[in-house]
């Protein structure tokens, strides 16, 4: 908080100078950022396909590498300009109140590259709700934002207004379509906690059912690139059943295996309920630093009633304390909390682990500057909104 309330300082003022980083050099710093996301290692540039992408970094007063990003560039149709995007990211000190000195030279970059509008995912929350007061609050048309928050991050708060005062616009308002990463994320906390305390955070409908899945044979093993077809299989059933639609094809979760692997072997896991020699569900997993994230999970339609998803679940947790891990991500949740509305019942299965719904500060835009370009970024919107 005194970095909030500092004043006088004149190096705030003093720009950083911004520039190109190998992939070693951009890895090195995130190394001592554990809570950095994988979106934002350089290997995430390998996974996805039709963008640019680069690593850069920001130097201080000392020579020393202050930050880090990794800018994604996609080409306007029929333009030789670019929309540039940062997803959660850039890894900087957001604390810091001399916001300008990183943040005019990044835009001053992506400007030269030949984008006309950037996108970037701050980085600190912004509210967060724990798993009781979100279980009370259901009920028609009820929302997540109907509930009071159980806290509420100053440093999220700074860090929104400081934006919106340099112009920038945050996606979708205070809703979550337009972001491309989830604003709403639930967490169970791992730090300063044992496996009797994760255990006793599961509801006793969660405690059951994994009981109940060892006690049907259910087994959880670890998988590989063999079975990711098996996994993308089991997606498309997951898809058809909640009505949702990932559109991601088997080459992309193979390509992602490959690449985050590549980079540091274990990284990306594949892990497997198996029942009777079956595959009944399979969920990914990643690992970075000091945080796991449970990714993208996928189930059969039959023989349910072994709860094989609350088994690979509860063991993905146990896997990711082992490993140090001070929080366990279990990505994104939809706001609702109207028991009818049918993305209800994902948030309803996590919140069974009495982790915590967290919002983060979402995505944030602005264009780079110029007539011209702000004349592309709204036909750039006009263009998302008929995608």
């Amino acid at each position: 908080m005194s970095a909030l309330l500092a004043t006088g300082d004149r190096s705030r003022d003093q720009e950083l100078p911004i520039h190109p980083l190998t992939s070693d050099q951009h890895r090195a710093h995130l190394a001592g950022r554990p809570d950095a996301s994988f979106l934002q290692y350089p290997s995430w540039a390998g996974v996805k396909e039709q963008w640019k992408a680069e690593s850069v970094g920001w130097t201080d007063d000392r020579g020393e590498l202050a930050g880090s990003a990794l800018i994604l560039y996609r080409q306007f149709p029929g333009t030789r300009k670019y929309f540039a995007y940062m997803p959660e990211g850039p890894v900087a000190d957001w604390a810091d109140p001399g916001l300008d000195r990183w943040l005019r030279p990044l835009l001053a970059h992506v400007r030269a590259a030949g984008a006309f509008a950037v996108r970037i995912g701050p980085s600190p929350a912004y509210r967060s709700w724990d798993a009781p007061r979100l279980k009370a609050g259901t009920g028609p048309g009820r929302s997540i934002g109907d509930v009071l928050a159980r806290a509420v991050d100053p440093l999220g708060v700074a860090v929104a207004d400081r934006l919106r005062a340099r112009g920038w616009r945050r996606c979708g308002g205070d809703g979550d379509d337009a972001d491309a990463q989830p604003r709403h994320v639930f967490r169970v906390p791992l730090a300063g906690r044992t496996t009797e305390d994760l255990w006793s955070g599961l509801n006793q409908e969660w405690r059951r059912n994994v009981r109940r899945a060892g006690k049907a044979g259910v087994r959880v093993v670890t998988g590989g690139a063999a079975e990711l077809p098996e996994f993308h299989r089991l997606l498309r059933i997951t898809e058809e059943r909640d009505g949702f639609r990932l559109g991601r094809s088997l080459a992309y979760y193979q390509r992602q295996y490959a690449v985050l692997n590549a980079e540091s072997p274990g990284r990306m896991r594949l892990c497997l309920a198996v029942h009777r020699g079956e595959i009944l569900a399979a969920h990914t997993m990643i690992t970075t630093g000091g945080r796991v994230w449970y990714q993208t999970g996928a189930s059969a339609d039959h023989r349910r009633e072994v709860r094989p998803s609350n088994a690979l679940q509860w063991q993905m947790i146990q896997d990711a304390y082992a490993l140090g891990a001070e929080v366990y991500d279990m990505r994104g949740v939809s706001s609702t909390l109207d028991p009818d509305d049918r993305p209800f019942g994902l948030l309803r299965w996590k919140l069974g682990t009495g982790g915590q719904v967290v919002e983060t500060l979402g995505e944030w835009e602005t264009s780079v500057g110029g007539a011209a370009n702000n004349a592309l970024y709204r036909a750039f919107q006009t263009y998302l909104a008929h995608r």
